[in-house]
């Protein structure tokens, strides 16, 4: 019986074997390769890249690829020719190296050849094709990649990998200018800067005249005028920089323990502004934050040509049959026609005048399809003629509204509204006089008709006038309530309360409660996650209220939460934004119950003598607690991510924005976090908005006890930017430690260390004793000189950030470089001590 599992041996090993048939090389000595040989593979040392034959769109056909050891086998190289078209053969093909040196696919009787990358070599026997641990296939004499004569990093696909050159025929313009194809063919990486679909440009990489140079081994993608930064820089892990099929350039980076992809960095943020994204005459509509979907204007409908709209009602263009549609927030490209006859439209841009004439110049032209006005003061009239509207998409970014022209019998319905409509704002006024009396002779009786004809007349004009003050004061109580005075053109979308009360279910499920509302998730009709914010004690005119929305409604940042629209319904005051389904960052920061969690126990929270106090406060201690230990720990690396990408958010609002904006309240449970935890600052509730080269008077201090800066407190101290890198630096000493800088001084009352940033300073710099201030709980998995390297760098930026002397503190600009490292950071004062105390 023991011989038993020694013949099962004997018989499982030959098949596995064969299952396998894995190569690291491939020369004149291995028998001929054909696709048939599913199981035949070219595999790299490190075992993350493969190389063979796979099978194309067409059946029965075969490419030969290189693809990442992923969970879909993403391919990131084939035999191609020279218009990126790639090469394909039957299952009899064969790649072979012959005894001269020559590696040559082949198929066919005569051996045609297909593909042949290099024609001979000098060291014949010696010529190997290999695949390096970069994802490089290579051919040529010898072993090492040093001295191979071909390397498929010189002929790109679709996808560019770390330390691969970008072509010369990308970063110079020779050549037909393409550094990379969509697999599908459809689009095009121009000059490594610029992407197209065919000769439609429609997105650049960088900005100016900057050109994309090449991807390096820690996730940075250098252009020719500095660095693109991607969300998961530094890690060492597989990441490739694909042109996708729906024309959008992407980064990807692929995570080690489950082997799948993540989009770290993408170069178009508004899908629907892809050219050709969908058929013409349709447009293209946000789904979410990755898709999109692709619907027929109203008085169109689904042609039978290849997904095109057409109009379901035919008009004869004389403008006696027909009518517009406004659809707002609508815009059309001009497609690259040439003549009417073609199939794109032309547009023209007419010169400035009113909607009407607008509106009579596309009417008493028959080939004129649609025109679009743009409400902003500058009168722009822009005209479509040709075959058929392209690249129609909706997207509150753009202030242009779209009159389609559709026949007069039209009645669909029009879902592009606007969020407000004009109203009568002069009311007119009509004046009765009295008929004066005959004149009589005597002067007496001319002085009283003169007398009560002035008195008729100076009564009369008071009446007028209080009449217009009142309507005056009734229009602009109601310019207040829609909230003309505050928004913009072109701003977010404006709900009704009945339409929240649906999409949250009656108010049901909070997520979250705080001093100025209350937190529901809903869903809306378009199956959008969203978070509503129910405010409390805003009025119908509070500055506070729309200063919020029209502020975030102009910022696009990765790292910002993104307001989709708002409520103002009476007393009702909502803000709908992007669901962030982690929650904020203060659930994974600190321990439920301990002196370091956020405001609970200690010396700073007041007893309370009644027991039933004292029971719901166990009880609220035990519901944060079973959710604090639902929660993942945060890794180093994690948190040092979320720290850069708060820095860059508010750098973002500080630096980079047309008005100079202060959030004044930065804590962390107003930083929230994605699935893959990438931050985004919410609560812009106490922004203040002012030009940049002025200075902030407050009339009550703002913001959060722990977070504010001294000159909160001193009162002759104007508040500037710094307020806000005060507030950073706090944050980001508590994503170190994992404990709370206020609740810090009750673990050590009686000592002079209660002082947060003191106590990291001497710890660092005194004490040498690093390790103290890392958050125990991930204190093991640091010990690499590269994660010392990442908590030292982020405590001497934090205590720059926390200099009492605002003009001492970095700008949020050069606080984000110091933590990536692109700047060196000198010895830091040390902090001196500053509290707010209880009232």
């Amino acid at each position: 019986m023991a011989s038993l599992p020694l013949l099962l041996c004997l018989f499982l090993v030959p098949p596995l074997a064969a299952a396998q048939q894995q190569m690291t090389s491939f020369s004149a000595n291995d028998t001929p390769w054909r696709p048939n040989d599913s199981n035949r593979t070219l595999v790299s040392k490190n075992g993350d890249f493969a190389a063979g034959f796979v099978p194309s769109s067409t059946p029965g056909r075969y490419r030969f690829a290189v693809w990442v050891n992923s969970t879909d086998k993403a391919v990131v190289w084939y035999a191609r020719n020279s218009t990126y078209a790639p090469y394909e053969a039957d299952g009899t093909s064969t790649l072979t190296v012959d005894a001269a040196g020559g590696l040559s696919w082949t198929a066919g009787a005569a051996n045609s050849t297909i593909w042949s990358p290099v024609a001979n070599s000098s060291a014949a026997t010696s010529a190997v094709l290999q695949l390096n641990n970069t994802g490089s296939l290579v051919f040529g004499a010898g072993a090492g990649a040093g001295a191979a004569a071909w390397s498929s990093f010189s002929e790109p696909t679709d996808t560019l990998m770390a330390g691969q050159a970008v072509p010369n025929n990308g970063a110079n313009g020779s050549g037909n200018g393409t550094t990379l194809k969509s697999a599908n063919g459809k689009y095009s990486l121009v000059k490594a800067a610029t992407l197209g679909f065919g000769s439609l440009m429609y997105a650049n990489i960088s900005s100016g005249a900057n050109a994309l140079q090449n991807l390096t081994s820690d996730g940075t993608l250098v252009i020719s005028g500095g660095n693109l930064i991607a969300s998961d820089q530094g890690s060492p892990r597989v990441r490739r920089l694909t042109l996708d099929n729906d024309g959008n350039l992407r980064l990807y980076s692929l995570v080690p323990r489950t082997r799948e992809w993540r989009v770290v960095w993408q170069a178009v943020q508004e899908l629907c502004t892809i050219r050709g994204t969908c058929a013409a005459g349709r447009i293209c509509v946000p789904v979410g934050a990755d898709g999109v979907q692709c619907v027929c204007p109203p008085g169109y409908r689904n042609a039978t040509r290849d997904g095109a709209c057409a109009p379901k009602k035919s008009i004869s263009g004389r403008g006696d049959d027909d009518k517009f549609v406004r659809m707002d927030f609508v815009t059309f490209s001009g497609g690259a026609a040439s003549t009417a006859s073609d199939e794109g439209p032309l547009m023209a841009e007419l010169p400035p005048q009113n909607l009407a004439d607008c509106e009579r110049a596309c009417r008493q032209s028959s080939a004129c399809l649609a025109f679009g006005y743009k409400f902003g003061g500058d009168r722009t009239c822009l005209q479509y003629k040709g075959g058929r509207l392209a690249d129609g998409y909706w997207s509150p970014a753009t202030e242009i509204s779209t009159y389609l022209r559709v026949a007069a019998s039209d009645n669909d319905s029009n879902p592009y509204t606007g969020m407000t409509s004009m109203i009568q704002t002069v009311c007119p006024v009509r004046l009765a006089l009295p008929v004066p009396p005959k004149q009589a002779r005597t002067t007496i009786r001319n002085v009283a008709i003169i007398t009560a004809l002035f008195a008729v007349e100076l009564l009369a004009g008071v009446l007028s006038f209080w009449a217009f003050l009142r309507k005056y004061s009734q229009y602009r109580e109601m310019a207040r309530t829609l909230g003309l005075e505050y928004l913009p053109a072109g701003g977010p979308r404006r709900f009704s309360y009945a339409e929240l009360k649906a999409a949250t279910k009656d108010f049901s499920d909070v997520v979250g409660r705080g001093a100025y509302g209350t937190v529901y998730r809903g869903e809306l009709a378009d199956r959008r996650a969203v978070a509503v914010k129910q405010l409390h004690g805003v009025g119908g005119g509070e500055a506070e209220f729309w200063a919020e929305v029209t502020i975030i409604a102009r910022m696009h940042h990765l790292n910002l939460v993104r307001m989709w629209g708002f409520c103002a319904d009476r007393e009702q005051r909502m803000l709908v934004y992007e669901y962030v389904p982690n929650g904020s960052l203060d659930k994974y920061l600190f321990v439920a119950g301990a002196g370091g969690e956020g405001g609970s126990g200690g010396s700073d929270k007041k007893k309370d003598d009644s027991s039933s106090s004292s029971e719901q406060q166990h009880q609220q201690q035990a519901e944060q607690a079973a959710e604090h230990q639902q929660q993942p720990l945060l890794d180093l690396h994690t948190r040092y991510r979320i720290a850069l990408g708060v820095a860059r958010a508010i750098a973002y609002l500080h630096e980079e924005c047309l008005e100079w904006v202060l959030h004044c309240d930065i804590k962390p449970e107003n930083i929230l976090l994605e699935d893959d935890f990438c931050p985004k600052v919410s609560d812009f509730g106490l922004s203040k908005l002012t030009s940049k080269r002025d200075k902030v008077t407050m009339s009550r201090i703002r913001g959060t006890r722990g977070y504010m800066a001294p000159e909160w407190v001193i009162h002759r101290e104007p508040i500037t930017a710094k307020a806000d890198v005060y507030s950073f630096g706090m944050v980001l000493l508590e994503i170190v430690s994992g404990r709370r800088n206020y609740g810090f001084r009750q673990e050590s009352v009686g000592s002079e260390d209660w002082y947060f940033p003191k106590w990291a300073y001497e710890k660092v710099y005194v004490e040498r004793r690093i390790d103290d201030i890392i958050d125990p709980r991930i204190a093991a998995s640091y010990d690499d000189a590269a994660s010392v390297a990442t908590v030292e760098r982020m405590v001497k930026t934090a205590m720059w950030c926390l200099q009492d002397r605002a003009e001492m503190r970095p700008s949020m600009g050069k606080v984000a470089k110091m933590l990536e490292g692109s700047v060196e950071i000198t010895e830091p004062v040390k902090p001196t001590i500053f509290c707010v105390q209880d009232d």
